[in-house]
C-alpha cells in the first residue's frame, strides 16, 4: 500500500490555473454550461476541457449529459465539491488579504465575483480602501468644489 500525504493529495485535486475558479462559478451560478463558461472565463477550450474533466475524476464536479439535440451538459458540484467551497472562500479571503498588505495589485474581478456578507465583512476594509462597494462595484468618487472659493 503506498500512503499519500494529504496536503498533496488536495493539491492534486485543485492544481491547475483554473480548477479554483472553475470550483467557484459552479458554485456562484448552480451549474454551467461549457460554451458559456468559455464566454466569461479567459480559458481555452482545451483546457477548460481537461480541467473539468479531472475535477469529475476527482468526485469534485458531476457532468450531467442531456440527449437533446443540440447535446446539453451541465457541470454541477458533487457533495465534495459543495463541502470545498468555504474552504476554497476562506483561502480566497486570506490571499486578497495577504495582497493587500504586499501591495499586489488585486483583479478588479475579484469583488465582483465573490458577494455576500461574509465576503462584505471580511473584506469590506480592504474593498473600501481600494474604492469599491460592499456589492464589489467600484464607488464614483465624489468632485468637490475648493471649499476656500465660499
Amino acid at each position: 500500500m503506498e500512503y499519500v500525504n494529504p496536503y498533496h493529495y488536495v493539491r492534486k485535486c485543485l492544481l491547475g490555473k483554473w480548477k479554483m475558479t472553475i470550483l467557484n462559478h459552479i458554485h456562484h451560478y448552480g451549474c454551467i454550461r461549457f460554451n458559456e463558461t468559455r464566454k466569461t472565463l479567459p480559458i481555452s477550450e482545451k483546457v477548460l476541457a481537461e480541467q473539468l474533466r479531472e475535477l469529475a475524476l476527482d468526485g469534485l464536479v458531476e457532468r450531467i449529459q442531456y440527449n437533446t439535440i443540440p447535446l446539453k451538459v451541465e457541470y454541477v458540484l458533487t457533495r465534495q465539491g459543495r463541502e470545498l467551497m468555504p474552504i476554497l472562500d476562506s483561502l480566497y479571503i486570506w490571499s486578497i488579504r495577504r495582497m493587500h498588505e504586499l501591495g499586489i495589485s488585486i483583479d478588479p474581478d475579484a469583488f465582483v465575483v465573490h458577494t455576500g456578507d461574509a465576503f462584505s465583512e471580511a473584506l469590506g476594509d480592504i474593498m473600501a480602501d481600494l474604492g469599491y462597494d460592499e456589492d464589489g462595484l467600484p464607488v464614483e468618487k465624489e468632485t468637490t468644489e475648493d471649499s476656500d472659493h465660499e
